[in-house]
């Protein structure tokens, strides 16, 4: 809900990327950053997206690189068709210094044949599916590695949790209204802005929970 970051989320350079795998309407359901103080233990274990979410399988996450996201600076690196293997068991609360809220991690171990690193450079962005097993590892440089991962969604993908969930239009229509479309933050005022970003995040936290304990109890 921040101007700047809504131009840079609506890019066209991403959006047609975007686009060109999901369609021409596109939601976003959420974006996060990811910063890795230097020389920190910061990871993000081997996951999938897809986990906690509640989305079917339409969904695709740009990572923007606000920084240099170099190979000793833990970038994300990504086990090669993995989203062909469907969705794996997690397991919860057992990372330490977990980039991810959850601390969700695969208990698996994957050949470093089938792994493929994805360093960027600051202004560059990566497109990963949601099925897509990723981790990074910790940040070895002497300067803070930053990106901003922006889940992507066409407006037919639809939740299956039990509330609705807000989400954004940033490109095309949406003839579906499976969510409570945002506000545009360019047309509020600071204080709308801040008041529209707090209400969609405890929204969306609570979606995030929800989905977590139906996961665990699936187990």
């Amino acid at each position: 809900m921040l101007p700047w970051m809504r131009d840079i989320a609506e890019d066209p350079r991403i959006l047609d990327a975007i686009e060109s795998l999901i369609g021409p309407d596109i939601l976003i359901f959420t974006s996060t950053f990811f910063i890795k103080e230097p020389r920190t233990p910061t990871v993000a274990a081997w996951h999938q997206d897809a986990t906690y979410l509640g989305l079917n399988h339409e969904h695709v996450s740009a990572w923007v690189a606000f920084s240099d996201a170099s190979l000793s600076a833990g970038c994300l690196r990504f086990v090669r068709g993995s989203q062909q293997r469907g969705l794996m068991k997690h397991t919860n609360q057992v990372v330490s210094n977990s980039l991810n809220v959850a601390s969700q991690a695969i208990a698996a171990d994957f050949a470093p044949e089938t792994i493929s690193a994805a360093p960027l450079r600051r202004g560059q962005f990566s497109l990963h599916h949601t099925m897509v097993i990723h981790e990074s590892a910790p940040n070895q440089t002497n300067d803070r590695r930053i990106g901003v991962g922006i889940s992507y969604i066409p407006t037919r993908t639809k939740h299956r949790g039990t509330m609705r969930l807000p989400a954004t239009l940033v490109r095309g229509q949406d003839r579906y209204g499976h969510y409570d479309l945002e506000p545009d933050p360019r047309d509020l005022t600071p204080e709308e802005a801040r008041i529209a970003h707090a209400t969609a995040f405890e929204r969306y936290r609570q979606g995030y929970d929800e989905q977590m304990r139906i996961v665990a109890g699936s187990a």
